[in-house]
């Protein structure tokens, strides 16, 4: 087969997966759960997720203290956005999930998937729903 041919054919098929390929990864970092307060947002061990009202769209505004009771939901090396999912970037250069724009976080208090101990703490914090 032609050299040419072959490059097209293998550019199609990588321009065709491409959107699948960041939509598995985003479903293997974040998930949904049914818990006692509905379904929720989780990480991928099924730890209930949480947007903070401080914040704004594509921008963290917990850090120090607040990120030691409230950890960034950090994503990995080259993780791709997909959806309503985006990426935003902290301070120190990483990168955290965000959920239509609000940054993601899991709490300090939740012990075991499917606690959402966090829901309402401030009047501040809330689970993150789709």
């Amino acid at each position: 087969m032609n050299k040419l041919i072959v490059s097209a054919l293998l550019a199609g098929l990588a321009a065709a997966t491409a959107p699948a390929f960041a939509e598995d990864y985003v479903s293997g970092a974040i998930k949904t759960m049914e818990t006692a307060k509905g379904e929720v947002l989780t990480d991928a061990n099924g730890m209930s997720l949480y947007t903070f009202d401080k914040d704004a769209a594509g921008v963290s505004n917990c850090y120090d203290g607040c990120a030691v009771k409230w950890p960034p939901v950090t994503a990995a090396a080259g993780a791709m956005a997909a959806d309503d999912f985006s990426l935003v970037t902290r301070k120190d250069g990483s990168q955290q999930w965000a959920f239509k724009d609000m940054p993601l976080y899991l709490w300090q208090g939740d012990k075991k998937p499917g606690d959402v101990s966090g829901d309402g703490v401030g009047g501040v914090w809330h689970l993150a729903k789709e």
